[in-house]
């Protein structure tokens, strides 16, 4: 065996073995071997192929790699998860859209199933922003294109609409509205030419077209009108931006009724957005249909009489109400000025709206229900009901009527100079003496009377200062004073003048004609209230009967009936010897009270009447108001009295 040892301490055995091969002859046979030792000289860590590792510092990489992978899965909870629906839709955006299926608007019939209402073919233009093309010339092009087309939008007015849109949003993929009411041969054009345009839609909508046998029926049936993003953002998935619905009128409160429900198409498109196949579809419901209680023939004539006393007068604002007292239905409504829903439902235009929303007689405010007026004497029966019920008076008490009261330096007169003499209740009300309110309501030296509080009181039971619940939008309350708003708002205490003029429907007290009309069927029908309605009933959108309008009393009983039957008594006596002796030449028998109300120094007083016919067993009431028709008992009155001698006469005889 050949052996041989390195001089210095350190073994290296391939060194060794190095070593020995090079001493050993070509051709010969040798075994190389190695002791022990040197073996052993290998664990010396100088001889280590590389750099060494730090095992105490693997938590870095640890932390760094955990760092990775919470990041990397927060990614996909946030994509897949809190996202996912939202990316999901965006993807199906692309391939895959929901179309909707219009559904049939209800019609509105009058009483006598006259269709005041029906539907006619819109075209509409819009465009879905993200089908668009992205290069911006050919984007111009359609847009330069569309505009010659349509004449009446430019290249910038479209640009302005498009810019709207977050093109990296999901509204992108949201239906924008361009233009509607596109006349016919616009339409065909377009729907030829829009084949070749990517994210240009022509859809075909119905709009409104109404019947008007008279104009005054624009203010009860409202208008339809494009959905804005206000009523977008509040109306839900049901509506989408290119969608109509009610802005006023019956069209806005029986909304819910009239628009039936969608239908959606789940339908797959190309490149361009251009429907390829239809994947699913839901049923249509339609819309229903409305009856009103209104009768078109009485509607005609109310407003041709009111508008005739009014060009008579110079004037130009009057409204005018005909109830059936025995169950609240409306059979005429006039407000006036009107307009023509027509323009609305057809797409009206700045300037004709700004001249309808500025003009001075504001020809868009129903003042049937959001005017709010002083009362006048049409008051007085609420006034006398409560001296009567509260025992301040009976039918007997009488009270000199000598031209009005002074307390100390104030004088609060009536209408007639030197008085009306003596007064007892029914004259009271028949000749409207203000003497004998002023005493019952504030009272007098020695007689106490109700006070403002036990007056607010009566108010309130009678409908003051409350909606009513008619079936029409933008109802005001009228107004109630008291103590208490009169020192928190003018700074000022209650007087005796204040309870005075509170007694005779003046000062701060306001009303509006339907609640007026509405207590008006108290007195009518002899101890009732009913809701005023003007839809009688509602029909599916085959006719066939859904619901009858509830007509349950809203109040009963508010005073004792013989009370009620001594100031049924003094209206019957304001016609046969008073201040409405003008209706006495009517076919049958009436009641009623005649109304001046102030409520300017500088401008003539409005002009009321109120009364209800026949007296034994009412089928009409009815309520007028002319503003500053002066003496109700000269113009407010007139119109009452042609109008029931027409229903009477001709109408009933039909």
């Amino acid at each position: 065996m050949f052996k041989r040892r390195h001089a210095t301490g350190n073994r290296n055995p391939f060194a060794l073995a190095d070593n020995r091969l090079a001493n050993v002859r070509p051709g010969s046979r040798y075994r190389l071997e190695c002791t022990p030792e040197d073996l052993t000289a290998t664990h010396d860590d100088s001889l280590r192929l590389g750099r060494g590792f730090n095992l105490n510092k693997t938590w870095l990489i640890k932390f760094v790699f955990t760092l990775c992978f919470l990041l990397l899965a927060g990614r996909l909870y946030w994509l897949q998860v809190a996202k996912g629906a939202y990316y999901r839709e965006l993807s199906d955006g692309n391939r895959i859209r929901i179309k909707k299926i219009e559904a049939k608007r209800g019609i509105i019939y009058d009483k006598d199933l006259n269709p005041l209402v029906h539907n006619v073919a819109n075209f509409l233009l819009y465009f879905v922003p993200a089908d668009l093309p992205a290069d911006e010339l050919e984007r111009k092009m359609i847009i330069g294109r569309l505009a010659s087309i349509l004449g009446n939008l430019g290249p910038a007015d479209i640009e302005a609409k498009l810019a709207s849109v977050d093109l990296k949003s999901f509204a992108a993929y949201q239906p924008l509205p361009i233009a509607e009411n596109i006349d016919y041969d616009k339409a065909m054009l377009i729907s030829l030419e829009s084949a070749s345009m990517p994210g240009v839609v022509l859809s075909s909508q119905s709009r409104r077209q109404y019947f008007l046998p008279t104009l005054s029926y624009s203010q009860v049936l409202g208008y339809t009108g494009k959905i804005n993003a206000e009523e977008l953002a509040q109306a839900g998935d049901e509506y989408s931006p290119i969608d109509y619905l009610g802005k006023s009128g019956l069209e806005y409160f029986y909304e819910n009724e009239l628009k039936g429900i969608n239908g959606r198409q789940q339908v797959e498109v190309d490149a361009w957005g251009k429907e390829k196949k239809v994947i699913s579809q839901s049923r249509v419901s339609d819309g229903n249909n409305l009856v009103l209680s209104i009768d078109s023939a009485a509607q005609v004539k109310l407003e041709e009489l009111l508008r005739a006393e009014l060009k008579t007068l110079g004037l130009t604002k009057a409204v005018a109400i005909a109830l059936n007292p025995s169950n609240g239905e409306i059979i005429s409504l006039v407000s006036l000025p009107t307009f023509n829903n027509n323009d609305f439902a057809r797409g009206i235009s700045q300037d004709e709206y700004a001249y309808l929303a500025n003009h001075p007689d504001k020809p868009l405010f129903l003042r049937a229900v959001a005017g709010e007026y002083p009362s006048g004497s049409t008051i007085k029966p609420v006034i006398l009901s409560a001296a009567l019920q509260e025992k301040v008076v009976n039918e007997y008490t009488q009270f000199l009527s000598t031209g009005g009261l002074r307390i100390n330096e104030w004088f609060f007169p009536d209408w007639k100079a030197g008085g009306h003499g003596w007064t007892d209740a029914r004259k009271a009300l028949a000749d409207s003496v203000n003497t004998y309110f002023y005493i019952v309501g504030g009272g007098y030296q020695d007689i106490a009377g109700l006070g403002i509080d036990r007056l607010d009181k009566y108010f309130q039971l009678f409908g003051l200062g409350a909606q009513t619940g008619i079936d029409l939008p933008n109802e005001a309350d009228g107004f109630i004073p008291t103590k208490e708003w009169k020192e928190s708002t003018k700074k000022e205490k209650w007087y005796i003048g204040d309870t005075y003029h509170a007694s005779i429907g003046q000062g701060d007290l306001l009303v509006t004609p339907i609640q007026v009309a509405y207590y008006l069927t108290y007195f009518a029908n002899g101890g009732t209230m009913y809701r005023p309605h003007l839809v009688k009933y509602i029909l599916s959108s085959e006719d066939k009967l859904i619901t009858i309008t509830d007509t349950t009393p809203v109040k009963t009983n508010i005073i004792d009936p013989n009370n009620l039957r001594i100031v049924r008594e003094g209206m019957r006596q304001a016609v046969t010897d008073g201040s409405a002796k003008r209706l006495n030449n009517l076919p049958v028998t009436s009641a009623g009270k005649t109304g001046t109300a102030q409520w300017s120094s500088e401008k003539k007083p409005h002009a009321w009447f109120i009364g209800f016919a026949p007296y034994d067993q009412p089928q009409i009431a009815v309520t007028v108001l002319i503003e500053e028709g002066v003496e109700g008992s000269a113009t407010a009155v007139a119109v009452a009295d042609d109008f029931l001698l027409w229903y009477f006469n001709e109408h009933q005889m039909k």
